[in-house]
């Protein structure tokens, strides 16, 4: 008998007791197609339409009992199990907002409900005695200190209960850390000014905590982005826990902060599998991303992330339409207990596609 026929049969001889125990009688139910079956009269079977939530085990019971006893058994069986798989590793989804004035702005990204994680991009001029200087595209001007009224956005994304951090980086800028020393220089520049601490001039982003700091690093050098890690987690210890974040390309280990990524100091590793075709999904093959997939959530780190872009003109490569993801990626990286979800850049583009809107339950 095959494992899911003999967890059926075990199961069938229980379903009454079970759904009656786990459905009170007096409990509203807002989604019909979401509840356990009522405490009295026979068990009657939904539509065979198939809509995966997020349920608990009782309700996974329920409904492989409720699709036994379906005509359209196969169709709701499946549902079913595509539920219950779900459940087991839920997600959620990272965006990078910053570098397009045409997006919504922060406070209206935090509202759509769709993002955990706003990454603000970028600060892309630090270290090697450098002025350190964000740029957030047409959204404020920092030289005058125009990007301090996100102060209040930002408050209100962390009363929502979303994560903000500052991202350093980016694809195009000027940083470069020439010693342990710069690195602790840098650290306390961004402690001073985006966390915790405290600066004799305005702070870039107003008085606001940052809830920490991704590293993107794409450029400058590969040496000294573990000890500015360490210099920045250490400042956990003055109060607020300080998330340290990573955006590395697909091949293992990241030419940039793979040695960085060896300390095990980073909550978040949002993985960009774009732009990198040895190691991104590719019309229906999976391998390629499955295999280095394996060796991200392999690392010393809380969470791994899918790195993807929003809508095909954000990436050179790796755009994978919704329903591709749904059925044939989410599938094997929800496998891992390191998943932690996926990441898009970015805010401008996932507005052209809607993408995060109509991935968003499946991740």
């Amino acid at each position: 008998m095959s494992p899911i026929l003999l967890i059926i049969y075990q199961l069938k001889s229980h379903w009454r007791l079970f759904c009656r125990q786990t459905t009170p009688k007096d409990t509203t139910v807002d989604d019909p197609q979401a509840h356990t079956p009522p405490a009295i009269g026979p068990f009657k079977a939904a539509e065979p339409t198939c809509v995966v939530q997020h349920t608990a085990t009782e309700a996974f019971v329920c409904s492989v009992m409720a699709a036994i006893r379906s005509p359209a058994t196969p169709l709701l069986l499946a549902c079913s199990m595509l539920a219950f798989v779900g459940s087991l590793h839920a997600g959620s989804i990272a965006i990078y907002w910053g570098q397009n004035g045409n997006e919504a702005t922060l406070a209206e990204t935090c509202a759509s409900g769709n993002y955990k994680f706003v990454i603000i991009a970028f600060l892309p001029t630090f270290g090697n005695g450098q002025t350190p200087m964000i740029n957030l595209a047409g959204h404020c001007d920092p030289y005058s200190n125009g990007c301090t009224g996100l102060s209040r956005d930002i408050a209100a994304c962390q009363r929502a209960g979303i994560k903000v951090l500052l991202s350093i980086g980016g694809g195009v800028g000027s940083y470069y850390l020439s010693s342990r020393e710069d690195a602790r220089r840098v650290a306390a520049y961004i402690w001073s000014n985006f966390l915790g601490g405290s600066s004799s001039s305005p702070r870039p982003l107003g008085d606001v905590v940052l809830d920490g700091v991704d590293f993107d690093i794409e450029g400058g050098t590969d040496k000294h982005w573990d000890e500015l890690a360490g210099f920045l987690k250490a400042y956990s210890n003055r109060g607020k826990k300080v998330y340290l974040s990573a955006a590395p390309q697909c091949p293992f280990p990241d030419a940039w902060i793979g040695e960085a990524l060896t300390t095990g100091l980073f909550d978040f590793v949002w993985v960009q599998f774009y732009n990198n075709p040895q190691c991104q999904y590719s019309s229906g093959n999976t391998k390629n991303m499955a295999d280095a997939w394996k060796q991200w959530t392999a690392i010393h780190a809380t969470k791994v992330f899918l790195g993807l872009p929003a809508a095909p003109q954000a990436a050179g490569s790796g755009f994978i339409p919704a329903e591709e993801l749904i059925s044939h990626v989410l599938p094997i990286v929800k496998r891992s207990d390191k998943y932690g979800g996926i990441m898009l850049w970015s805010k401008y583009y996932d507005e052209l596609t809607g993408y995060s809107s109509k991935v968003k339950h499946y991740v």
